[in-house]
């Protein structure tokens, strides 16, 4: 299998973890692809023609995108050995998931700031966009905060997507800092980073 990826993708991260845990890392090709808004990558839109990271390429040169699609294929394809990390049963299915679509919208919102901040002239930024987004990245925050004492001790896909999502937050800071005033969240942070999956993953410059 051939991943289209960035170092720095908390999307990527999220796939390469789930690999890792589904025993299937070894089996997994890493493409360097050259993102930018507004110059796209050749080689990245064969595999995706909406020009985003991750893209899979499976074994079989079916390409694959969007990270929770990829998730799903590798969960259909995990070792024999490997626990599920999401479950086949209600409720727990959609919590887990719901898990998951929360932690990937904080990132969604937490990318505009950054392109909007990073990439836009200053005199054509709009104020209120970044404001609008940094609500929902605080929200998301918030609603975690709230939550994260009743996850349970396996570890699931939603869980992976949150350590993913507060790492990159921490690392790129479209919000500025957000530990301290989410002490409970980031407790949980640090135990689960101590994980090889999620250690060997950290995201670099």
């Amino acid at each position: 299998m051939k991943l289209y990826h960035s170092p720095t993708s908390p999307f990527v991260r999220k796939v390469l973890v789930v690999a890792t845990e589904l025993g299937l890392r070894d089996r997994i090709e890493l493409v360097a692809s050259v993102l930018s808004p507004t110059s796209p990558d050749e080689n990245l839109s064969s595999a995706n023609p909406l020009g985003k990271i991750p893209a899979l390429v499976t074994e079989e040169g079916v390409s694959l995108f969007d990270s929770r699609v990829i998730c799903d294929y590798l969960e259909s394809h995990r070792a024999s050995d490997a626990p599920a990390l999401v479950p086949t049963k209600e409720p727990a299915r959609s919590r887990v998931l719901r898990l998951e679509a929360l932690a990937d919208g904080i990132v969604d919102a937490g990318i505009l700031i950054r392109y909007e901040v990073a990439l836009r002239p200053e005199d054509k930024r709009w104020p209120e966009w970044i404001e609008g987004q940094s609500r929902k990245v605080l929200q998301g925050l918030a609603a975690l905060e709230r939550e994260v004492g009743s996850f349970p001790s396996e570890l699931d896909r939603g869980q992976i997507a949150v350590v993913c999502a507060l790492d990159w937050l921490e690392f790129r800071k479209p919000v500025g800092e957000t530990r301290s005033s989410h002490p409970a969240l980031y407790a949980f942070y640090d135990r689960l980073s101590k994980r090889p999956s999620i250690a060997k993953t950290q995201p670099s410059a």
